[in-house]
């Protein structure tokens, strides 16, 4: 049973922790969108300040929406276009301080001021993105980023 947790300590002390639940809560279960659908739900709760959390996945050769937390999405991202296409394309976390400099943004939802995408790896090719939005300008940091990478590290042993 997953009980929330008061997170305490420095940025990457709280995301350790993020990373320890997110190992237990996935532990001996194989299948991609309950896996994909609980990691979304972890993180809805441990971010503060955000609009969406979630997954989108290769097929095909674009990205298609997966299990996400927030209002309805885009269903379609061609690589190379938007934040995500372009972290696909370039194998290559993109923190986003003001989408709206972004050349080529997708919008999505109107409200989302900032941006942070994790290319999800596997051996060597992009398998999707774990894409996360803010209505605040320059939501996401440097230490985000790095908690986040370690994040979907932890995620990417059960999938």
């Amino acid at each position: 049973m997953f009980s929330q947790t008061t997170y305490s300590g420095s940025s990457l002390d709280q995301y350790t922790m993020l990373g320890k639940q997110l190992d237990a809560l996935l532990e001996g279960e194989s299948n991609l969108v309950a896996n994909l659908s609980n990691a979304s739900a972890l993180l809805n709760q441990f971010l503060e300040r955000i609009n969406w959390v979630g997954f989108y996945l290769m097929e095909d050769g674009e990205l298609v929406l997966g299990p996400f937390q927030g209002l309805p999405a885009c269903v379609r991202i061609q690589v190379g276009k938007g934040v995500c296409g372009t972290a696909v394309a370039e194998k290559k976390t993109m923190l986003i301080e003001d989408v709206h400099a972004f050349p080529g943004h997708i919008a999505c939802d109107a409200a989302s001021q900032s941006e942070i995408v994790i290319p999800l790896m596997k051996d060597g090719s992009v398998i999707g993105v774990l894409d996360i939005d803010s209505p605040e300008l320059s939501r996401f940091t440097k230490e985000d980023q790095e908690g986040l990478e370690l994040f979907t590290e932890v995620l990417m042993k059960h999938l």
